[in-house]
């Protein structure tokens, strides 16, 4: 005889990027926001992230968010991310998708047209536009993070490679942001494993010379991130249009260019005066996939002209199905699991 724990998920993606998002079989966690429920998760039951992102049941390219209860009264629901490389505090991709999968799942009622509504995410409250078509979510706006930039072109030697040109950006996340072209790339699919490698050697290196801080945040952890930036077409007043391709984990190269790195490679338009408030950047991927970034105003804070903005794309639900883990399985460690999951079956 055996236990098996079961949950339930709905799995899909925006730009190619896979969220899977577990909406039912799991405990309330510990914590009063959401940010305290996702430490809870990070430090005492980080198997489930683990179970989901590692073989047999998925890969290192995926994401995984977890619906919880939300602390702030405005919001209809509560989620934390998931990565590989940990717990990031926001994601605009797994925004989109998480909002998605609430109002495909009946979890927030769907309405014909335009409809407002709030999540609450590790970062905070995030407002979110849906756009709903016959039935169908067509669009989802989110408000990116605050994007401001740190680094503005410091140099670098990375072996192998040579002297490297970088910026650096906050959006959610440090962004290391650097010239494609620069570093002899088109940014074409077939470049995708090289792209990977590249954006490994340069990471390594600036975290080797240096770290960084939020001015409110303080320390968020290592530099993660390393995004790509092709050439900017101009396709209309105060619209832009380049190609870009984000690096998140070694050997992983994003499938969409991610609403992130959008935010952070607007900061930087913004920093170089290339962009003002009100101007759209929409920036595709490898895949030729998309997210139109809008950039709303700019504050002020901790000494730096921050960029508030707006993501936009499309997710689309591509699973729904129950994920059973079996104890006993020797490719499964479930000891990480923190007893969070509350359904279990018994089997002979």
């Amino acid at each position: 005889m055996s236990a098996e724990l079961t949950f339930q998920i709905i799995d899909t993606h925006a730009g190619g990027d896979v969220s899977r998002i577990v909406v039912g079989g799991i405990t309330q966690l510990p914590g009063a926001t959401v940010r305290q429920q996702m430490e809870y998760l990070r430090d005492h039951a980080d198997g489930l992230r683990t179970v989901l992102l590692e073989e047999p049941y998925g890969i290192p390219e995926m994401s995984v968010d977890l619906i919880v209860p939300p602390a702030n009264p405005e919001a209809q629901a509560g989620y934390i991310i998931m990565e590989v490389m940990g717990y990031p505090i926001y994601s605009g991709s797994n925004t989109i998708c998480t909002a998605t999968a609430l109002l495909d799942n009946h979890m927030i009622p769907k309405r014909e047209g335009r409809q407002q509504f709030v999540l609450e995410s590790p970062a905070g409250r995030v407002a979110i536009e849906a756009r709903v078509e016959n039935g169908v979510v067509e669009a989802i706006t989110c408000e990116g993070l605050p994007s401001y930039i740190d680094t503005h072109r410091a140099t670098i030697h990375v072996p192998l490679i040579g002297e490297v040109t970088y910026s650096i950006a906050y959006s959610g996340g440090f962004y290391a942001l650097v010239d494609a072209a620069e570093l002899g790339f088109s940014l074409t699919r077939d470049e995708e494993s090289r792209l990977a490698h590249c954006a490994q050697a340069i990471v390594e290196a600036i975290l080797e010379e240096r770290g960084f801080s939020h001015y409110e945040l303080g320390d968020v952890g290592p530099l993660p991130f390393l995004h790509f930036m092709g050439d900017v077409e101009q396709t209309g007043a105060g619209h832009y249009r380049s190609r870009s391709a984000t690096y998140v984990h070694p050997g992983v190269i994003c499938r969409s260019t991610t609403g992130t790195g959008t935010s952070a490679r607007m900061a930087l338009m913004h920093y170089e005066g290339r962009m003002q408030p009100g101007d759209t950047l929409e920036t595709v991927s490898l895949r030729g996939s998309s997210f139109l970034g809008t950039f709303t105003r700019v504050a002020q804070a901790g000494g730096h002209d921050v960029v508030e903005n707006t993501i936009t794309g499309k997710a689309y639900v591509i699973a729904r199905s129950q994920i059973v883990v079996n104890p006993e399985d020797e490719l499964v460690d479930s000891s990480q699991l923190g007893g969070i999951l509350t359904c279990t079956q018994t089997r002979g």
